[in-house]
């Protein structure tokens, strides 16, 4: 049994495990970090500690982002230093650029650091936000990562939007980007979420459930907007998802669509990001790019994440409707 499979098998009984007793006054004495805010004195130092939040090995790229930056986010807020934790494929830690000019944990650790794990914890409830900060102070005489536990929720991931555009931008990569796009054309991207979705609508999956959304709710949201584009340009439409075009026959009416069903996840993701303006599905795959874009965003409701109150975001309801004066006065 090599050891990256007992690695697997420690993970789901350690998530079982939180999962039972989550909610229990016993779940941080799990916890070493806890014992150690319990028993030991706290002595003040200017000792500099980090923050940080492994991004899922086992999660999609979207998931994987969540995780990075409620780490980025989390530090900012207990008052500590970011340190970074690669994405588990290269050619993601590239693509985003959000490792660069940050310091990685394996330097930390070779600098004498130590890693803590934290609890879980609610950013909304302060019970838990100032047993964290506890823990934190527990260690202000010596040289700490603390390490938040996996997939630690972090709601509204656009606070530090400004610092992850910088950092994708600025990214080393970007001199290689390429677009199929044409510049003389208004392009539109929509994601319409399918794969392991679809599979949820058979076997019922709650989880699976909840992000569905129907052909028609992206039509709706295309023929509000396509009536309501103040532009002079040509509009020009991009599909993104996965299938075959025939699991969208309600799309053969619009007019100046492309299927982008068999591009690769780098592109489709580059692809959403650059586009003039972006229809995002309840997925973390597109709500991502959007956090990056600088073009107009329509975003579904009731999404487990929150969206900017600027007028570049608007919401379509689960019909596809949406605020037109707001549209109109972005575009």
């Amino acid at each position: 049994m090599n050891n990256r499979y007992i690695a697997k098998i420690y993970r789901k009984v350690w998530s079982l495990l939180i999962k039972m007793i989550r909610n229990t006054f016993l779940y941080p004495m799990l916890y070493k970090s806890w014992w150690h805010s319990t028993l030991s004195k706290h002595t003040y130092t200017n000792q500099v500690n980090y923050f940080t939040a492994q991004p899922n090995i086992g999660a999609g790229i979207g998931h994987q982002m969540a995780n990075w930056i409620a780490g980025y986010w989390f530090a900012e807020q207990f008052n500590l230093k970011f340190a970074h934790i690669p994405f588990s494929e290269q050619k993601w830690e590239n693509f985003l650029g959000f490792g660069e000019d940050e310091i990685t944990v394996d330097e930390l650790t070779k600098k004498g650091y130590i890693k803590v794990n934290l609890p879980l914890f609610d950013e909304y409830n302060s019970n838990e936000i100032k047993l964290i900060k506890n823990i934190i102070n527990s260690y202000n005489n010596e040289k700490v990562v603390f390490l938040a536990e996996q997939d630690q929720f972090y709601h509204d991931q656009f606070g530090p939007i400004d610092k992850l555009k910088q950092k994708f931008y600025n990214a080393k990569i970007r001199k290689d980007d390429k677009l199929i796009y044409n510049k003389a054309h208004y392009n539109i991207a929509i994601h319409v979420r399918r794969g392991d979705i679809t599979i949820g609508q058979l076997n019922k999956n709650p989880n699976l459930l909840m992000r569905w959304q129907d052909n028609d709710y992206f039509i709706n949201v295309l023929n509000n907007l396509l009536d309501n584009l103040p532009t002079n340009k040509p509009s020009c439409i991009y599909l993104f998802s996965q299938g075959i075009p025939e699991d969208f026959p309600e799309f053969k009416k619009i007019k100046n669509l492309k299927f982008c069903l068999d591009m690769n996840a780098y592109d489709s993701f580059l692809h959403m990001l650059n586009a003039d303006l972006l229809i995002t599905s309840k997925s973390s795959f597109s709500y991502k790019p959007a956090l990056l874009s600088n073009g107009i965003k329509i975003c579904p409701d009731n999404f487990w994440h929150g969206y900017p109150k600027t007028n570049d975001w608007i919401i379509a309801d689960s019909d596809g409707n949406l605020d037109l004066e707001q549209l109109q006065e972005k575009i």
